[in-house]
């Protein structure tokens, strides 16, 4: 059998696995898609901040932010919480962010973090090609803005894009009315990406290019796989009743992905930072583009739902509740920004895998050489699923490639 015929199964259906399936199905592969929902439920694929990013290689693990930590987990407006039931599952993979918060390391992650950023735009231009967006994707750029307290974490995050060669616009109080004049004046500075996009409804977009994977003769299987056995070298996709056999696989489930690398003998520190969301009907008109507010850690971005207010790191796993008290923090600060707004509506709850150097996991697992991995993409898995795609459907196609890719593999981990 060629390599061209092999049929290919992927689990998970959020933005990394229906990209992966894409770009698959343009290198020949028959595919199809696993995942205990349908796409666009209520995962990180649907809630996101709808942030096409290109621009943001620099790291939460640098120097600066591991001295504030004590300060954030404190303040109750702050971006940092911690669910303390959850502490000791916590400590080891914390332990390995701290050895990964020194200067050199931050570079290694964000230079790695450039290059496939770098690439993420004219990925997702490949793919929307091929639908009609329907105004789903609006090019107004990105802002970040700050004031005096929060000016040496910038300088250090603008310092290192612009060695990185990225982009960006410092702006001053002016520009910045002039760009969002409803925002209060909380600000003294900011920095602009005038190329960034972001999207109008993350949902509606995945499910167009679901619609085209299904179009191109991809299948979806509406099944939580269990575990993943072999027959011989192939992987077998295991429910509670079924079996699939394919020729290789891709990990593709996000946070949930753990729950099946631990099986592969590989023990990947893959945790969760938990983050929420909550929409303001018919408020979109208050902001032309979305608006971050560094000091406090969160944004804001219209979208047809109306204003979608998103933050908050919270570690406490995969099955704690919902957190009241970060939600009520979300609408604090978006009436800190923007005024009086009406009553939120839709508080949403998601997981967002992450590392502790920060770098998502791509390439072949250790152990079996017919399974590969794509997660752990943390802040970014919305602006990388494209290219992501790209990169881990050329490993299985054996192409060559000029990108560095072995900072990416979960042989690192080792």
């Amino acid at each position: 059998m060629s390599e061209k015929n092999l049929n290919i199964g992927i689990v998970g259906s959020g933005i990394q696995g229906v990209c992966n399936a894409l770009f698959l199905q343009k290198k020949g592969f028959q595919v199809t898609l696993f995942d205990r929902d349908n796409p666009g439920a209520q995962a990180a694929s649907y809630g996101n901040a709808g942030h096409f990013s290109p621009y943001a290689s620099v790291p939460i693990n640098r120097p600066d932010v591991l001295t504030d930590v004590p300060a954030m987990l404190l303040s109750s407006t702050g971006p940092l919480a911690l669910k303390w039931n959850y502490v000791p599952k916590i400590i080891p993979w914390f332990l390995k962010f701290i050895m990964n918060s020194t200067s050199n390391k931050m570079m290694h992650t964000a230079k790695n973090m450039h290059q496939i950023l770098d690439l993420a735009l004219p990925a997702y231009d490949e793919l929307f090609d091929e639908i009609d967006l329907e105004g789903l994707v609006e090019n107004k750029g990105i802002l970040y803005i700050w004031n005096d307290q929060n000016l040496k974490s910038r300088e250090l995050e603008i310092n290192v894009r612009e060695k990185l060669g990225v982009k960006q616009q410092l702006v001053n109080k002016a520009e910045i009315h002039d760009l969002e004049p409803h925002i209060k004046p909380i600000y003294h500075a900011g920095v602009f990406y005038p190329y960034a996009r972001h999207a109008r409804n993350p949902k509606k977009i995945l499910l167009k290019l679901f619609d085209l994977f299904l179009k191109k003769g991809g299948k979806f299987n509406k099944v939580n796989i269990k575990d993943i056995n072999f027959d011989e070298d192939k992987p077998i996709f295991k429910t509670e009743t079924q079996s699939y056999i394919f020729d290789k696989a891709v990990i593709a489930c996000g946070a949930f992905s753990k729950k099946l690398t631990d099986n592969f003998g590989e023990k990947i520190p893959l945790d969760t930072e938990r983050g929420y969301h909550v929409h303001f009907k018919n408020c979109d008109h208050l902001l032309s583009r979305p608006v971050i507010f560094s000091n406090r850690g969160f944004g804001i971005t219209p979208m047809e739902q109306g204003l979608r207010v998103v933050g908050t790191v919270e570690f406490g796993g995969l099955d704690n509740p919902l957190s009241k008290s970060r939600v009520k923090n979300l609408i604090n600060n978006a009436k800190y920004m923007l005024g009086d707004l009406p009553e939120h509506e839709d508080e949403w709850l998601g997981f967002r895998p992450t590392l502790p150097d920060f770098l998502p996991v791509m390439g072949p697992s250790k152990n079996y050489k017919n399974i590969f991995y794509c997660f752990g993409h943390h802040h970014l898995g919305w602006t990388l699923g494209p290219i992501s795609g790209k990169i881990v459907s050329g490993m299985i196609a054996n192409e060559n490639t000029n990108l560095d890719l072995k900072p990416y593999s979960s042989l690192r981990f080792s």
